[in-house]
Formats: structure tokens, sequence, C-alpha cells
């Protein structure tokens, strides 16, 4: 079974090494001279940009910001390739759709950002949004991506920006897939990044073979790595390639009924402008309009599905519910927790956190990675996957928060210690119902998706 779900992720989240499919129709043309650095310019910090032996050449400077070697001009659909050899102790990062206005935080340079990262954190390829939104696709859903990047090596990075479409490779290897329109057009740059007072100067970064394609842009095959929507509601061409599909429409309930009702409640939720809410009542649970569950019933699958938390709010995303234990309050199912930890009572009840966001309730403790949760009020996006052979995992915006095995021995012993305890064979149905939970609190729901997995 263990080979057959690495099969299975492979399909959802990872890549084939896809260098021979790359377009290579359209014309190149080179952005470095080779000579000297005509058509760049640079932007905020003060490190050393030079060219030596066909190269440019960017070197660390104490206290000192981010420093940006951009170009003169704007691209907005494009193709893009570079090579880089970097420094294993630095970190950097090329540009695109990205701007620098006075008006906008003092000119800092702002916008996407494909990742230099020969850390042990390996997110090279990943795509974090610079001095805006943060990571858009941090590399824990692309195991195989991780391991592109060569440390001590020349490195082949590609971008294609087609639309709302943005894609990375790093040495052919499929890295990052966002699908975004915040950022239409903008400059390239290539980041010499920051160091503290303390760390040593003078470490480089080496870049070469930089050129673009403009015209007659043809996007690389479809792979089937995760992929990052941002646009509400919306399920792009590589999503469809490979297998999601809507699970909810954005404007009816259709698919969509009460738990342990024939219809969709009569109040207690709203939908209005693309959002699916609970509407704020007593803060109780499943006591104005309950809550709601797919008509249909899933084994094993993918779900993604955006969220958002009002000030000391509580709701989950129940799975495996099956609406035959007659429970009065909340249908009974393994739960993605989603709460305000900082506001909301239960945070600090269960056991060590395991009632904190993205923990599976009661039971184990997400893990907390500094920034990757979003400020109330702004959306998250979670996903959990459900495997044939029964491992769990759970997502955060990106990044990977927990992992489990329905039926394993620890599994089961940490059901015997929980409120679940009483409850024959918790979390253990061969299918059930996804379920959106009412706690009596406003939380809004998005983007919700779902693959099956065979």
């Amino acid at each position: 079974m263990k080979t057959t779900r690495l099969l299975i992720l492979t399909g959802l989240m990872l890549g084939t090494s896809l260098t021979s499919l790359h377009a290579q129709s359209g014309k190149w043309e080179n952005l470095f001279n080779g000579k000297d650095l005509k058509g760049w310019k640079q932007l905020n910090g003060k490190a050393k940009y030079e060219v030596k032996n066909g190269e440019i050449v960017g070197t660390t400077v104490r206290d000192t910001p981010n420093s940006f070697l951009t170009t003169e001009k704007n691209y907005g659909d494009f193709i893009f390739e570079l090579e880089l050899l970097v420094d294993n102790s630095m970190n950097s990062g090329v540009q695109f759709r990205s701007e620098s206005k006075s008006d906008v935080n003092n000119g800092r340079v702002h916008g996407y950002q494909m990742e230099v990262d020969p850390s042990d954190r390996a997110y090279s390829g990943g795509i974090y949004d610079e001095a805006r939104r943060g990571w858009l696709y941090p590399m824990d859903a692309n195991p195989k991506g991780k391991t592109a990047f060569k440390k001590g090596e020349w490195n082949k990075y590609r971008i294609e920006c087609i639309g709302n479409s943005i894609r990375t490779w790093v040495n052919g290897v499929p890295t990052a897939n966002v699908v975004d329109d915040m950022t239409s057009t903008g400059f390239i740059a290539l980041q010499v990044h920051s160091i503290g007072k303390n760390d040593e100067p003078g470490k480089q970064i080496r870049w070469r073979n930089i050129r673009i394609q403009t015209e007659g842009l043809k996007p690389t095959k479809t792979d089937k790595i995760y992929v990052a929507n941002m646009i509400p509601n919306n399920l792009s061409a590589a999503e469809k390639a490979n297998g999601y599909s809507l699970l909810w429409d954005g404007k009816t309930t259709k698919g969509w009924k009460g738990a342990y009702k024939p219809g969709f409640p009569e109040k207690g939720w709203e939908i209005k402008d693309g959002e699916l809410s609970v509407v704020k009542s007593n803060g109780g649970e499943s006591t104005n309009g309950g809550d709601i569950v797919t008509e249909k019933q899933y084994s094993a699958f993918a779900l993604k599905f955006d969220f958002k938390l009002t000030e000391g709010a509580n709701s989950g995303v129940k799975y495996f519910v099956t609406l035959t234990e007659g429970n009065k309050g909340s249908a009974i199912g393994p739960e993605y927790q989603i709460l305000d930890d900082v506001k909301h009572p239960d945070a600090k009840l269960g056991k060590d956190g395991n009632r904190t966001l993205g923990s599976l309730y009661d039971l184990i403790t997400s893990k907390k990675i500094p920034n990757a949760q979003r400020k109330i009020g702004e959306w998250n996006k979670g996903v959990i996957m459900v495997f044939p052979d029964n491992k769990v995992e759970y997502y955060l915006n990106g990044y990977k928060i927990l992992e489990y095995v329905r039926g394993s021995e620890e599994f089961k012993s940490l059901v015997a210690g929980s409120k679940y305890k009483n409850w024959k064979d918790f979390g253990m149905a061969a299918k059930g119902h996804i379920l959106l939970q009412d706690h009596g609190d406003n939380v809004s729901f998005r983007s919700i998706k779902l693959k099956e997995i065979k």
C-alpha cells in the first residue's frame, strides 16, 4: 500500500522532468549582453553588482536592505530562463512582474519572486510574493520539486507567465504552479538578499545566459504538481486536467444539504459575492442553521478550500461523516479545526493545543509555522489529502502542518484519550460526507474543490 500511495502522490502533487516538453517555438531575446549592465538598474539596497567573465555577479554587503538589479523594461506575458550559481549559505530570488512605486512602501520592490534557497528547507523554485502577501507556493506540496536544486552547481531556472498562469521549473523539474491576477506586468530583477550586522559579507551569487521570449508563446504541457489558485471559485485548466472539480459552484446550494436534514438549511447560512458563510448567532454548536454536508460521500480524495475567520470565530471541516450516529450537536467525523486561536477559548482546551487552527481536532496538534496563518479577516487556503492506504495530510497556505494514519495504533490510542472515545470506530468509515461546521460564529468558505483518488 505504501507504494500505491507514493504513486498517487506523484500523480497529485509531483511532476516529472519535463525539459523535453518545454515549448521552444518563440524567439529568444538576450537580456544580458555578457559585457556590461546595459538595460538594467539597481533599486533599494546597495549590494554590489558587476560583470565578470560573461556573468553578472552579486555580492552581499552589510547593513543594507534587499538589493535588486532590475530590467529597465517591464514584461507581461513571457517565458524566461537563466542559470545561477549561489553560495550555499545565501538566500536569493528572481523577481518578475514586480514593481517599485514611490507611493508604495517608499519604493520598496514588491511582486512575485522565484525563490533561490540552498538551505535544508529546500524551497528553491517556490513562489514568494515579496513585500506583499508572503509565500504563495512554499514547496511542501511538491516534494519532488524540492530535490531539483543542486547545491554548489549551476542551476537552470525557468518562469512561464501567460495570462494568470505562473509556473516555474528548476533544472527541468516543475516546481510551482500559481494562478493569480494581482499583477499582470512588471520588471524582472535579480535579488541579493540583505544580511545582518554580524553576518560575514562578500558572499556571491552569479547569473548567466539570461533570456526571454515575449511573442509566439507556447506553454509547457500541463504537469501534475499541486496548483495554488488565488482566484476565487476558479478552476484552472491545470486543475481540471488533474481531476479537480468544484465541490461548491460559488452561487447556489447545489450538491449540499443540512446535516440530518433532507434539504439545505432555511436559515443560518448565507451565499453572497461568491462566499458561503455561517451567519453569526450565539456561538453554539449547530444551534442555528446547523452543519451542512455534501450530498455525495467520498473515500480517498484531495480537498481544497479557502476559509476566512472573523474575530473569535470557531468552525471546522469534517470528513468521513456518516450521519448515522444521531448526535444532537455537530455531526461526527475527523475535523480540520478552523479557529481564532487568540480570541476563542477552545484553543486552550483539549491537550497540548490539539484544538488550535489546523489541528486534527482533539487528537493531534498542527505544526505551528511562523507567518503560515493569514490575519483574521484574510483568506486562508486549507488542504486535506486522504489516500487509499488511510494516510491523511493537512496543509495550511501551502505548508504541511499535520499527518496521520487512520486506523493505526497511534490513531486508536489518541481516540481512546479524546472526547471521541465512546464513538465506535470513530473516523474509520469507508466513505462519508464532507461537512462545513456551524459553530454559531461568522466564518466564510469559497473555492471548495475536490479530486477523488482511485
